[in-house]
């Protein structure tokens, strides 16, 4: 008698949300004091504004970022939690997405990784894929928006790790880096909340050491997020035209968390 082997059908690819994220001229938004501008406030329904604190771990070769992986910390006023963040980055070169998420595929990451979240991040010229695992650990730090130091932060990631992270080079790869880990930042960054054609949209303002150590660089960022990408592309370009006419734009694309990594980087 023969037997049927039955082939399981591959996993199909998975489906991202958009974040469209364009960059604003510090020079003609932020007042001297590095505070968003009333006529910006008023123009996204600005109600509310909410401090956060990020900061990176890595070895001091960037092993971990190099491998296209960034691992973060981060606290969010007023929540009583520090979100933990392992995030796998995937070039999207020509517009072509679908080509990332077939490579995602190719790493694990597919349809039924349903502890995973799949996005395309929308810049000027620059799009990236971005699937991230996310946890939440309690922590009783000192209050408002500390985070713990390169120790008890190195605890947290290992402890929390997931697979597809700690073994993407070989087993536990992922956290044998992390026990070598040192602190990329920290960064202390503001969030305005407010809205856009009816899309909540976020202004951030990251304030980033400069790159000869001497002082600081502000980049400042509109986002919003949406589920398709034809409704992404049509909104990303009524906001940029918008942002142009105001002469708020900077076109440019701003990799923070590169820039980072580049100016935090070991002794």
């Amino acid at each position: 008698m023969l037997s049927t082997v039955v082939t399981e059908a591959p996993a199909a690819n998975m489906t991202p949300d958009f974040e469209v994220r364009l960059q604003l001229d510090p020079d003609k938004v932020l007042h001297s004091n590095h505070q968003l501008m009333d006529l910006v406030r008023d123009k996204f329904s600005v109600k509310d504004t909410v401090k956060m604190n990020v900061q990176f771990l890595d070895k001091c070769s960037n092993e971990i970022f190099k491998a296209g992986w960034n691992v973060r910390l981060r606290v969010v006023q007023p929540k009583p939690e520090i979100e933990l963040t392992y995030k796998k980055r995937y070039d999207i070169a020509g517009g072509n997405i679908e080509a990332a998420l077939a490579k995602a595929n190719q790493d694990g990451f597919t349809s039924k990784s349903d502890k995973y979240e799949a996005q395309v991040e929308w810049g000027y010229k620059k799009q990236t894929l971005s699937v991230s695992r996310g946890k939440k650990v309690r922590y009783s730090g000192d209050g408002g928006t500390d985070l713990p130091g390169a120790a008890a932060s190195r605890d947290m990631l290992v402890d929390k790790a997931p697979g597809k992270f700690d073994n993407y080079k070989g087993k536990n790869w992922g956290t044998r880096a992390l026990k070598e880990a040192v602190v990329f930042g920290p960064v202390h960054a503001t969030r305005a909340i407010g809205s856009w054609r009816d899309h909540k949209l976020y202004i951030e303002v990251w304030p980033i050491r400069s790159a000869d150590g001497s002082g600081w660089q502000y980049f400042v960022e509109a986002s919003f997020k949406v589920g398709r990408r034809d409704e992404a592309e049509a909104a990303r370009g009524t906001l940029l035209k918008e942002l142009q006419d105001k002469g708020w734009f900077l076109p440019e694309d701003a990799l923070k968390t590169s820039i980072i990594m580049e100016r935090y980087a070991c002794p």
